[in-house]
């Protein structure tokens, strides 16, 4: 009897709203989920509202944010557990308040701490704002249209579609159709404009992100894959409702970390450094281009986070520990104080080490000198390089004159690009690298796809085969060299018969630019970029037909360990210090050194400090780093061993046959000279 009474009574609780972004849709998808766990009957409350509580959708139309006190209802054999789990879920925060740390990849150095900008691919955010009561009728006009609208583009794009490559094909766009013509969808949206005073925008992603997250959790591959469609539809309505207003990633209000599932190359370049602070990914490598663009910005970066955009929310507040690899979601108080602290100290340091070494020569302890240059994407990359001390530009980037425009650079414009460079640095070297096009960055014109891009047609290659605009970039560089001292490095030279046709189109160039009376330097320097394996071993060649080396340790490691720059999956395997990349280091090294020509780095094994030493060992001549604020640490490491020294540590380093050991050795000496760098 006892029993039956209480299953007929309704059990309440009272519990108030805490988390910060109130019961959005993951905590009603977590709320309602929990709910449908027990038989009982279960019923939300507010002020204003009583809703069904194992419905997300009706969960989400409370409106309950930070603050709201709620009612839990159940009637049933199970009330009182259900009502446990319930309350216990929403004084937790919904789960998704208690700090949460994720180990990634770190690509680019420095500490930030910010808010959270969630990058969405078409390159805008979706704005969370509540509209007025009087603004319900006219919002809700401008869905019906962005609707419309975008099942007219739909209808045009299968229409298309259809008739290019068959009605099979083009049916893949009915789906999309169809999700648009959804009633029940279209009344959810309208709903929360309604009782929840939603923007169509917001309204649009919470209905439809629900859906996505159900199709995520179907074990089935058919479906799951279905979820593209969703986020399709989502995308076009969100472009039609924005339009002209939509908040572009070049447009931020104020200073953000970044977070998306991967950003090209492209994207990257074209960050505005003064908003976006630092940037988290889940996907990405440690060399991937991505990541060296990030290390030129000199923006705090770690990438292969893995689900870094679902764990995440936009206004979260972010750590981006890019010198360990760490992203912290929603840091506890005493975590904030400490990565506070730690911002602080790291800028004094750098400042302090800049302001003590910029205008002391990098010379080793006995006599030796060491050039240092800086790695730049950009003209305005200059000043910061020549701020903390660099020598001179090592590796002049040229492929990002590529960005944003939809026909290659004039020669004018590539002329204008490094003229701007060679004035500023005067008599000091410039090291412009012709075009490394391919692979994971684009390529102009060329649609044609590769099944292995990075063994395909790209950097060197490529330019042979457009030889136009390889003729272009020529011109432009010579013209350069008559303001100063320009010197031109090819990428990707694997054979002797490239390095030969590579100058010949040089020589020709020159020939042109005589006849028609335009001054150039006739002694320019030729160097190659050793990054592929056949190039070490037949180094001892190549030094004797050219004017310097510089070791792209990126392509090299890659190639040399058949590890996939890109491919977080693979990250562990890719070893600076691997055995075999330390003995291709020493036999290119030394036949530069047999033919006294010099021999630098630009690859990112340049830029980190604990592989400073036993590269001097091994007689490297010259590092070009990034970003320019690691330029001081090295300089720090130069100066602070003699030459004699380093070959002990290059020559023990060599002996390990464990990574790891090498690592850990080589740290610890870095450590004793450069402490404040880990």
């Amino acid at each position: 009897m006892d029993m039956f009474v209480v299953n007929s009574k309704v059990l309440e609780r009272k519990v108030k709203i805490s988390n910060s972004n109130g019961m959005h849709a993951r905590p009603a998808t977590k709320f309602a989920e929990i709910a449908n766990k027990y038989s009982s009957e279960i019923h939300v409350k507010t002020k204003n509202k009583e809703v069904e509580g194992k419905s997300i959708i009706d969960l989400l139309t409370l409106g309950a944010e930070n603050g709201t006190e709620i009612v839990i209802c159940a009637k049933g054999i199970d009330a009182v557990e259900a009502l446990d789990a319930l309350e216990g879920l929403v004084k937790s925060k919904f789960e998704e308040e208690f700090m949460e740390i994720r180990k990634g990849i770190a690509v680019s150095p420095g500490v930030v701490i910010r808010e959270a900008f969630m990058f969405e691919s078409e390159g805008y955010r979706i704005p969370r704002h509540i509209i007025r009561k009087e603004e319900v009728e006219s919002e809700i006009f401008r869905l019906e249209k962005a609707i419309e609208d975008s099942k007219k583009e739909i209808d045009d794009l299968e229409k298309k579609v259809s008739e290019d490559l068959g009605s099979e094909i083009g049916a893949i766009f009915g789906t999309h159709r169809m999700i648009l013509q959804d009633a029940r969808l279209k009344n959810e949206v309208v709903e929360k404009i309604k009782k929840v005073n939603f923007t169509p925008e917001f309204a649009v992603s919470l209905a439809l992100r629900v859906y996505i997250r159900k199709f995520q959790d179907v074990n089935d591959t058919y479906l799951s894959e279905r979820v593209s469609d969703i986020f399709d539809v989502e995308r076009r309505l969100l472009r039609n409702l924005l339009g002209e207003k939509r908040e572009e990633l070049k447009n931020l209000a104020q200073e953000v970390v970044l977070v998306a599932h991967d950003l090209t190359p492209s994207q990257t370049a074209s960050l505005d450094t003064e908003k976006v602070k630092g940037f988290a990914t889940d996907v990405g490598g440690r060399t991937s281009h991505t990541a060296i663009v990030a290390r030129a910005l000199g923006i705090p970066a770690v990438v292969g986070l893995g689900t870094i955009t679902t764990d995440v929310f936009g206004g979260d507040t972010v750590i981006v520990d890019g010198n360990h690899g760490i992203v912290i979601v929603r840091p506890d108080a005493e975590t904030l104080a400490t990565y506070q602290s730690k911002v602080k100290s790291i800028h004094v340091f750098e400042e302090k080490l800049a302001t003590e070494l910029k205008d002391q020569p990098s010379t080793m302890r006995d006599g030796r000198h060491i050039g240092i240059y800086g790695n730049i994407e950009f003209p305005k990359d200059i000043s910061v390089n020549v701020k903390y001390g660099a020598e001179g530009i090592g590796l002049y980037r040229t492929e990002f004159l590529y960005l944003g425009s939809p026909r290659p650079p004039t020669e004018e414009e590539h002329l204008e690009a490094y003229s701007t460079v060679v004035r500023e640095l005067k008599d000091k070297p410039v090291i412009i690298r012709t075009l490394d096009l391919g692979a994971d960055k684009f390529t102009y014109g060329d649609d044609r796809k590769e099944g292995n891009p990075f063994l395909g047609c790209r950097s060197i290659r490529y330019c042979f085969e457009n030889p136009a605009i390889f003729k272009i970039q020529l011109r432009a560089i010579l013209r350069a060299s008559a303001l100063g001292n320009v010197k031109i490095l090819f990428p990707l030279i694997s054979s002797l018969q490239e390095l030969r046709r590579a100058k010949q189109m040089v020589w020709e160039t020159m020939e042109e630019l005589d006849k028609e009376k335009i001054p150039f330097s006739k002694n320019i320097n030729m160097g190659v970029m050793i990054e592929v394996p056949s190039a070490v071993m037949i180094a001892d060649m190549l030094a004797k037909e050219c004017d310097f080396f510089s070791i792209g340790t990126n392509d090299l490691i890659q190639y040399s360990l058949a590890v996939d720059r890109n491919n977080e999956r693979v990250a562990y395997l890719y070893c600076p210090v691997h055995p075999a990349i330390l003995r291709l280091l020493k036999i290119a090294i030394k036949a530069a050194a047999d033919n006294n020509i010099p021999v630098g780095i630009c690859g990112e094994m340049g830029s980190e400090v604990e592989y400073a030493v036993p590269l001097i060992g091994l007689g490297l001549t010259e590092f070009s780093v990034s970003p320019a604020t690691i330029i001081p640490e090295i300089k720090k490491i130069v100066r602070s061993v003699t030459y004699e020294k380093a070959k002990e540590v290059a020559d023990t380093a060599c002996q390990f046959d464990d990574p790891e050991k090498t690592i850990n050795y080589l740290r610890n000496i870095a450590i004793e000279i450069l402490p404040e760098a880990f």
